[in-house]
C-alpha cells in the first residue's frame, strides 16, 4: 500500500473520481495547468483534459454559482476555493442557492457540489491567510462540513463528499498538508512517511461521512477536535499524563452525537478544542449538544480551548494557535472539577 501525505491523498481521490464517475468535473483558480496552490490538483489536467479539470478567473461567487447551475443539471462539480479566508464572496451563494436547492424545489433540484478549501493558521499566514470559518456554515442548513485530519480520512471523506447528493463543504487543514503537526512549533517538522493514517489504498473507498473516530481510548476524560487539533488533542494527552479520550470528528455537519455521548457519559469530563475564534465557533455547538445529552453524567463543567476572540495574529500566532500546553491545562482543570 502506498504511503501519501494528505495532498497525495486529495490528488489520488480526485483521481478516482474523476475516472469512475465522467459526471464529475474540477475547477477553480489555478487548479488547472498549475495543479493549485498547493499542489492538490496536480497532474489531473494532463490526464482527463481541459473539459475535466480547468481554470476559473478569481471570483469565487462566479466559481460557486456557476458549480450550482452545473449540479442542478446532474453533473458532480468539485471546485476550489484557494484559501478558505476569500470564501466571503461566495458566501450569500452557498446559503441562499446551494444550501437551499433542494428544499425551495421540493426536491425536484440537488446541488450534489463539492466545495475544497485550504484553512487554518500554522504557517505564518497572517490574517488574509490563516482564518478557521467552518462555524459560518455549520449554522447553515442544507450544507455538509467537513475537516480531516489525516491523508487516509482525507482520500475516503473526499470521494463520500463527491458522491453525496447535497452541497458539502470540504476544508483541508493546510498546516497538515505535508506532516502531522502537535503544536510543538519549536520542534523539527514531521513528515506523513511512517505514520499508519498515511498507508493510503490507491482504488477507491470511502469512509462515511457523519461518522467519528476514537483516536485514543481513555477513561479519564473525552477530547473532541477535529483537523489539526485532533494531533494537538494527542500531544496534550501525553504530556499531561491524563489517560484522555481523544474523538477524531471528522465531520461537524453531520456530527456524530452518539459517539459523543457514549464516550462522555464513559468519562464523565469533557474538553473540546477548535483553532477557531472562540465565540459562537463550533465548540459552543458542541459544548451544547454534550450538556443536552449527558447533564447528568458530568463530573466537571466542561472546557473549551481556542483561538482569541481577535483577527488571526502574525505576531503572535502561537499564543493564538491552541497548542498541547493550553489543552493540558484545560485537561488538568477539569480533572480538578
Amino acid at each position: 500500500m502506498p504511503a501519501m501525505n494528505m495532498i497525495q491523498a486529495l490528488n489520488s481521490a480526485l483521481d478516482n473520481m474523476l475516472e469512475r464517475d465522467p459526471d464529475v468535473l474540477i475547477f477553480g483558480e489555478d487548479v488547472g495547468f498549475f495543479g493549485g496552490v498547493f499542489r492538490v490538483t496536480d497532474g489531473l489536467q494532463k490526464k482527463h483534459g481541459l473539459t475535466r479539470c480547468f481554470d476559473a478567473p478569481i471570483a469565487e461567487g462566479g466559481i460557486v454559482g456557476a458549480a450550482i447551475g452545473m449540479g442542478a443539471y446532474g453533473l458532480r462539480p468539485v471546485v476550489e476555493i484557494q484559501f478558505a479566508d476569500y470564501i466571503y464572496p461566495a458566501y450569500d451563494q452557498l446559503v441562499s442557492e446551494a444550501a437551499r436547492l433542494r428544499y425551495r424545489s421540493a426536491a425536484d433540484f440537488t446541488a450534489p457540489m463539492t466545495i475544497r478549501s485550504p484553512y487554518g493558521g500554522g504557517i505564518f499566514g497572517g490574517n488574509t491567510h490563516s482564518q478557521s470559518v467552518e462555524a459560518l456554515f455549520t449554522h447553515v442548513a442544507g450544507l455538509k462540513t467537513v475537516i480531516p485530519s489525516n491523508p487516509y480520512d482525507a482520500k475516503g471523506l473526499l470521494i463520500a463528499s463527491i458522491e453525496d447528493d447535497d452541497p458539502v463543504l470540504f476544508l483541508e487543514p493546510k498546516r497538515i498538508y505535508n506532516g502531522p503537526f502537535d503544536g510543538h512549533h519549536e520542534r523539527p517538522v514531521s513528515p506523513w512517511a511512517g505514520h499508519p493514517a498515511a498507508e493510503v489504498p490507491a482504488e477507491h473507498y470511502i469512509v462515511p461521512l457523519g461518522k467519528a473516530h476514537i483516536l485514543r481510548e481513555g477513561k479519564d476524560l473525552t477530547v473532541l477536535a477535529y483537523g489539526v487539533m485532533v494531533h494537538v488533542a494527542m500531544a496534550a494527552a501525553q504530556d499531561s499524563g491524563i489517560d484522555a479520550e481523544v474523538i477524531d470528528l471528522r465531520t461537524l455537519v453531520p456530527v456524530d452525537i452518539e459517539a459523543i455521548e457514549a464516550s462522555v457519559k464513559k468519562t464523565g469530563r469533557c474538553v473540546i478544542v477548535h483553532e477557531a475564534t472562540r465565540t459562537s465557533g463550533f465548540g459552543a455547538e458542541l459544548s451544547a449538544l454534550v450538556q443536552e445529552a449527558c447533564f447528568y453524567h458530568l463530573e466537571a463543567p466542561i472546557e473549551r480551548v481556542t483561538g482569541w476572540d481577535t483577527p488571526y495574529p502574525h505576531a503572535f500566532e502561537w499564543d493564538y494557535f491552541p497548542g498541547p500546553e493550553r489543552v493540558a491545562k484545560a485537561m488538568r482543570r477539569v480533572m480538578e472539577g
